[in-house]
């Protein structure tokens, strides 16, 4: 997705400026709507600093907000207030309990913010890299409905389910990748150790040597004589990398390329799927009109390919097309679920629908994710076989045929 600086006048008259990343400028536009601002101006402009310098922020000794402080900050707030504490005491509160210093002072200005006349969701508004634009909109619909505190509880829910997806994933990977990890480690120290001194042996045989040593001999003599070249190749690939990723056209090239991965690409899918489905849920639930819900969702689903064809949805059912036809047209769902979306909307239940269709991508994503390493391990014990055999074959075969040709003598 990209980033678009907007400028636009609030309830008030005010000016109002800021930069939000989304798949369009039109969904920029309906976001700012959502929160009771018209735009005026929206023009695309570069990724932010972390974007642009390749994905690396280095910014030492400097606190951040977590996704665990807006978890806490937002079940604490829906309890509080429940309780009937006021506001502007609950913030406090908050504030004074906060252990992250970086949070406090972002409870801290909002609370100021408050105490000067402004309604909650503009205070939020103020740290846009602490509270998305979903939880923006989400707080604007609670303030016009008188349903704030349980938006909290809603968004406390939501922001639990994207920690459940991230730890899972985590979980599920750890051991692959300490596997491949050990794997790369072995080749670079039998490259550049191991076959070197087996090839001081093999030159005083005075033969020539098979195919398979040859070729492994070669290859260690390639990793000792340019193994700096291969490092400063492997660092600039890297830096290369980040940098093309933090292009918004770079993000959705890799991540539409993500989508095919065999093995983890249907588990992205379906993970971003999931994420749609709550968050569009829980927005039309709370009242939240369904163009604004589409576009709100589309920030959530953390795959700028998705998000693009999420957005192109949104654009249909705005021509006045169906939310099924606009579904449809997307590719990006199952018959099934497109099933549940056609009676959901013909029963006029469609966030009960959607909420239906979340949990199940849930389910699924839990069962994959389980399953995640059954399926990885035989590819990793393949792998890991023909990297012994190979050896084997390059040590061993001369040995083989040394000992062949001193038994006839």
């Amino acid at each position: 997705m990209a980033y678009f600086a907007y400028k636009g006048r609030n309830a008030g008259g005010q000016l109002v400026e800021g930069r939000l990343e989304a798949a369009t400028s039109g969904a920029v536009a309906d976001v700012l709507l959502g929160q009771g601002v018209v735009p005026v101006e929206i023009r695309e402009t570069k990724a932010a600093a972390k974007a642009s310098s390749g994905g690396f922020n280095i910014t030492l000794g400097k606190p951040k907000v977590g996704h665990i402080d807006l978890l806490l900050f937002s079940r604490q707030l829906h309890t509080l207030m429940k309780a009937g504490v006021p506001i502007l005491r609950a913030l406090a509160g908050l504030q004074e309990s906060a252990i992250n210093p970086a949070m406090k002072a972002v409870i801290q200005d909002v609370r100021e913010s408050l105490e000067g006349g402004r309604e909650l969701s503009v205070s939020l508004a103020r740290h846009p890299k602490v509270f998305s634009p979903f939880y923006l909109s989400m707080v604007r619909v609670g303030e016009a409905t008188g349903m704030l505190e349980e938006i909290f509880l809603r968004l406390f829910e939501h922001l639990e389910f994207e920690r459940f997806m991230r730890e899972q994933v985590k979980a599920a990977l750890r051991y692959p990748m300490f596997v491949v990890l050990a794997m790369v480690a072995a080749i670079v120290i039998i490259n550049l150790f191991v076959i070197p001194a087996f090839a001081k042996v093999f030159a005083g045989f005075g033969a020539e040597l098979p195919l398979m040593t040859r070729i492994l001999l070669a290859t260690s003599a390639f990793f000792v004589e340019g193994w700096p070249y291969m490092l400063v190749a492997a660092v600039g690939g890297i830096f290369g990398f980040r940098a093309w990723v933090g292009t918004p056209e770079g993000r959705y090239q890799w991540e539409s390329i993500a989508l095919r991965f065999p093995i983890a690409g249907k588990i992205i899918h379906k993970a971003a799927l999931a994420r749609f489905a709550r968050s569009f849920a829980l927005g039309t639930r709370s009242g939240v009109p369904v163009m604004q819900a589409l576009a709100n969702s589309a920030m959530t689903v953390d795959n700028s390919y998705i998000a693009r064809r999420i957005d192109a949805m949104r654009e249909n059912v705005e021509r006045g097309e169906s939310v099924l036809r606009a579904a449809i047209t997307t590719a990006i769902f199952t018959p099934v679920v497109l099933q549940m979306v056609a009676v959901g909307e013909e029963s006029g239940a469609l966030d009960e629908m959607m909420e239906e269709i979340g949990q199940m991508y849930q389910r699924e994503v839990e069962y994959e994710l389980k399953t995640l390493g059954a399926q990885i391990e035989p590819i990793l014990i393949v792998c890991l076989g023909v990297l012994v055999l190979i050896l084997a074959l390059g040590v061993f075969l001369p040995m083989w045929d040394l000992g062949k040709a001193a038994l006839k003598r």
